[in-house]
């Protein structure tokens, strides 16, 4: 079984990444909010363990919007308003996708609670020194950093900014927490720091840690996460991810893969979409042919599946597997136009599953199609030069197994969406 010496700090960052791309306003937010957080955390001299923690949980706070871009358009700004409802329950959401990670464990509850309110009237229940000091110092860092982000330069929103804290001490935010702030933002370099262009290297020097080895499993368990984001933002490719890992899995199987290959490519297949993060819904759910203005923007996700995946070590393979789905073998894909002499092996088999899979699925422009118009499809495009006659043939060699992996995967992806993005099989 392979072991991955990954530093936690730099997977993280990798993570928050996907998450920064979520829409212009929201870019940067995870990591502004974590630098805030470590000004506070040194004022209170938390233990490193502690402080590792509550950065780790600020980097990945608004996990729990990622799926829907109108939330994450509110959480880039305040005016547009959050009924008490919605902003509780992204933080549930957050909770929910982590609690059951070996790896994320011990900052699901800073998430749980991170919009939690001083004074009470929270669905926790939960009132002032109850609530975690995490939760406490996100949900300050949180608030401070959006007002934060306004026209012109840092320093002139200072003021404005203290002031709105001020007004909220002993109601929304811990009035302690609160005198801690106004002691450190008298310094400009608290400011400043936030507009720093490498954030990542500061919030690497202030969390520093050794590798730590993980499993192939708890990266799966890690990949199933993400997988989950990206399938709930639409209800047409609610269980695409899924579907493209395991048949992407099977394709690998018929080609000789081995056991570890194997468990990569379900990595691969499970984060090929990430980049999708960066797609409005609006885009997703259009219930007929994109414009050419909407097409380039959905070239774009393949470019960010590979800068995000790209970012962690020991995972060149997997970025590329993942993220080369839409190249082809005469060169005129996208991201990078590969071409027949660059693809692996790995990366034809994911276009393979991931053309399959769209093929076989709903959309918002169609249904799912029949064998027939499948078959007919993807041999045009060996014809073309676009995909591997070998790989093609193996997967119609084996076709009712695969449709079986499609039935299976889409039966266990169900149980991890919400109702509103639940798979429609009509």
């Amino acid at each position: 079984m392979s072991i991955f010496y990954i530093n936690p700090v730099n997977l993280i960052q990798t993570l928050t990444m996907a998450l920064d791309l979520a829409v212009d306003g929201v870019s940067l937010h995870q990591r502004r909010t974590a630098i805030i957080c470590s000004h506070l955390a040194e004022r209170l001299n938390l233990k490193l363990t502690d402080e590792h923690n509550l950065l780790s949980a600020a980097l990945l706070h608004d996990i729990g919007a990622a799926s829907s871009m109108e939330e994450r358009q509110k959480l880039a700004n305040p005016n547009l308003g959050w009924d008490r409802h919605d902003i509780f329950n992204h933080a549930e959401k957050g909770y929910q996708l982590l609690v059951n990670s070996d790896t994320f464990l011990d900052i699901a509850e800073a998430i749980r609670y991170h919009h939690d309110n001083w004074n009470g009237n929270n669905p926790s229940g939960l009132v002032g020194p109850d609530i975690p000091l995490s939760a406490r110092i996100i949900h300050l860092a949180d608030r401070i950093e959006i007002n934060t982000k306004k026209t012109g330069p840092i320093l002139h929103n200072c003021a404005r900014v203290q002031k709105l804290i001020q007004g909220g001490s002993g109601t929304s935010f811990d009035p302690d927490l609160v005198d801690i702030f106004m002691d450190c933002s008298v310094k400009e370099s608290f400011w400043l720091d936030l507009t720093v262009p490498d954030l990542a290297s500061i919030l690497n020097e202030k969390m520093k840690m050794g590798t730590t080895p993980l499993t192939i499993f708890d990266m799966l368990h890690v990949a199933e996460i993400f997988a989950t984001i990206i399938d709930r933002m639409s209800r047409f490719t609610a269980t695409h991810s899924r579907s493209v890992s395991g048949v992407a899995v099977f394709l690998a199987k018929w080609n000789g893969f081995s056991q570890n290959e194997m468990y990569m490519m379900r990595i691969a297949g499970l984060l090929h979409d990430l980049g999708k993060l960066s797609i409005p819904n609006a885009i997703l759910e259009k219930p007929g042919p994109l414009t050419n203005e909407e097409q380039l923007i959905v070239r774009q996700h393949t470019y960010f599946t590979f800068m995000i995946l790209d970012q962690i070590s020991q995972f060149k393979t997997v970025a590329e597997w993942a993220a080369w789905h839409h190249e082809t073998l005469d060169g005129k894909g996208y991201p990078f136009k590969l071409g027949d002499a660059s693809l692996t092996l790995g990366a034809r088999i994911m276009a393979v599953a991931d053309i399959f899979v769209a093929l076989a699925e709903n959309r918002p422009y169609r249904k799912k199609l029949p064998r027939e118009s499948i078959s007919r499809i993807m041999t045009g495009m060996v014809k073309e030069h676009k995909i591997s006659d070998r790989i093609v043939q193996s997967l119609f060699d084996n076709y009712n197994e695969a449709e079986l992996v499609v039935q299976t995967m889409e039966s266990m992806a169900i149980q991890t969406l919400e109702p509103s993005v639940l798979y429609s099989a009509k």
